[in-house]
């Protein structure tokens, strides 16, 4: 039954990613102009001659005096094969501009969730089990001092006492003779010292979201008769603890697959400024704003997989610790 619903969901995300991509484009083009037009208002801006038969040349080209379904039908045609088109501002093929970013942003992604699940599940069992206690009103006033700053101003802070008191450079992924070099295994381990700043910075307001919700669900459970029962039986406090109300109460760790990538990845921009970090986030945000058509548009089409993956994986996560979700 589980494998006839994950088949299910993967045939129905063929049509929602097909729609997806129709409006995500549609939205690209949405603001007047095209590329070549915020090309030639950027060329005015800083003195420049506008060549207007150079710029109709290129519009010919490039296909955009094509009307918007050639124009998408064109490029999604081309997804479908691995072509993803050229990026005007880059002038060079998409395919080599997203996918080592989006690598890395993968990576910092997985390591922030899993750091975030890490530090959130025993820090909210702690703070159910030893509710109204000094350590549960620590964690709590902690936990909204995570929730209420932004991730930018951390990384400010952070960045300011590594240099001021630790001499050291924090920005970036990579160490300045590893960032232009080829992969390695030295490349690896330098992109593994630089990841942990990052991922702390991204993973503390999740985590502390996520410390409240477990602290929350658990204490919902801890109470309920099964609980009461198993006490009575002789179990183990640790043992009851773990085997019964935990897992009752994992239910909003595994959701949060559904969106913890698109989030990470596309809701850190401007903490990936103030870091430098080559993420997908910084050059999608570019791609937007000079109106790139078929770099954003392999972003937001790329963003909207992980999505959909996400919230295969949740389903089935949730299928396998939740006895209660049944599947028809």
């Amino acid at each position: 039954m589980l494998i006839t619903y994950i088949i299910r969901r993967i045939l129905w995300s063929v049509p929602f990613l097909f729609v997806v991509s129709l409006i995500a484009f549609a939205l690209i083009q949405a603001p007047p102009g095209d590329y070549l037009t915020t090309f030639a208002a950027t060329l005015a801006q800083s003195g420049d001659v506008v060549d207007q038969e150079r710029l109709e040349l290129l519009r010919e080209r490039y296909g955009l005096d094509q009307p918007f379904i050639v124009q998408y039908w064109k490029w999604i045609t081309g997804v479908l094969v691995g072509d993803f088109g050229i990026s005007f501002e880059w002038q060079q093929p998409v395919s080599n501009l997203i996918w080592e970013r989006m690598a890395l942003s993968v990576t910092l992604a997985m390591s922030t969730l899993l750091f975030t699940w890490a530090v959130a599940f025993p820090i909210g069992v702690y703070s159910a089990v030893k509710k109204y206690t000094l350590g549960d009103y620590v964690i709590t006033a902690v936990g909204f001092i995570g929730l209420a700053m932004p991730s930018f101003l951390v990384a400010l802070v952070l960045m300011y006492i590594a240099v001021v008191f630790f001499g050291s450079d924090v920005s970036g992924l990579f160490s300045e003779e590893f960032e232009k070099a080829p992969w390695s295994l030295a490349k690896i381990g330098d992109l593994m010292s630089h990841l942990w700043l990052p991922v702390v910075i991204l993973g503390l307001g999740s985590t502390a979201s996520l410390t409240r919700i477990m602290r929350a669900n658990l204490l919902d459970e801890l109470h309920k008769p099964y609980v009461t029962t198993a006490r009575a039986k002789g179990l183990s406090e640790l043992r009851l603890i773990l085997k019964y109300p935990v897992r009752m109460a994992l239910n909003p760790f595994v959701s949060t697959l559904g969106w913890a990538f698109p989030q990470l990845i596309s809701g850190a921009v401007i903490t990936a400024f103030v870091l430098s970090l080559p993420t997908s986030g910084p050059l999608l945000l570019q791609a937007l704003l000079a109106q790139d058509m078929y770099l954003a548009g392999a972003f937001i089409l790329l963003l909207c997989c992980l999505s959909v993956v996400g919230m295969l994986v949740s389903d089935i996560l949730l299928a396998v610790i939740d006895p209660r979700i049944r599947y028809r």
